[in-house]
Formats: C-alpha cells, structure tokens, sequence
C-alpha cells in the first residue's frame, strides 16, 4: 500500500477514532463502531470503506452482520516506513549540522 494512501486514510479524526475502538481487539460492526459518535451508520460505513481501501481494516461478514477488524501488519509496514524516513531525515540533519558548524 502506498504510504500517501495510507496516512490520507488517517488524517481525519473520526477515522482515527474508530481505528482507536478497533485497536480495543477483536471485531466490530458498523453499530457497534458508530455508538455514541455524531453520525449516521452511513458515514460511519463511508469512513470504514476508506479504511478498508488503504487496507488498515478487514471486513468479514458473519450471518447478515458485516463485521470489521484492523490489520495490524498494515501498522507495522506504516511504522516501518516512518523509521526509515526519520533515518533518513536524521542523516540529512546530521550533514546539515556539519556544513553550518564548518563554515568560515
């Protein structure tokens, strides 16, 4: 999954919010996620379809109730990249820092 997806799938707070009841372990449905939150079960479906694009969720359907589980591996590849980009920043940083101290 491209980074950029990703992270665009975690910009906003409502989406944070249900990766965070999520993250309480095991499945939820779209009530159970919506519970107590300022939206239609639509939205809160609208929000789930984003996750599941960027593949931060799973779906799974269980009798006529469709149920929803993250996919930790997803953070893990996330958390992977972020590492490697703060690697990368801090070499730059670093050859930054020695050019300015080693100015005339």
């Amino acid at each position: 999954m491209p980074p950029a997806r990703l992270f665009a799938a975690l910009g906003d707070t409502t989406r944070l919010g249900l990766i965070e009841r999520l993250s309480q372990g095991g499945e939820r449905s779209i009530v159970q996620l919506g519970d107590g939150l300022p939206i239609s079960r639509q939205a809160v479906a609208k929000h789930l379809d984003v996750l599941l694009g960027a593949g931060l969720v799973r779906r799974t359907k269980s009798g006529r109730e469709v149920l929803f589980a993250l996919q930790p591996e997803v953070f893990a590849e996330a958390s992977d990249w972020l590492s490697k980009v703060g690697s990368q920043w801090d070499g730059t940083l670093g050859r930054f820092k020695d050019f300015v101290e080693n100015q005339p």
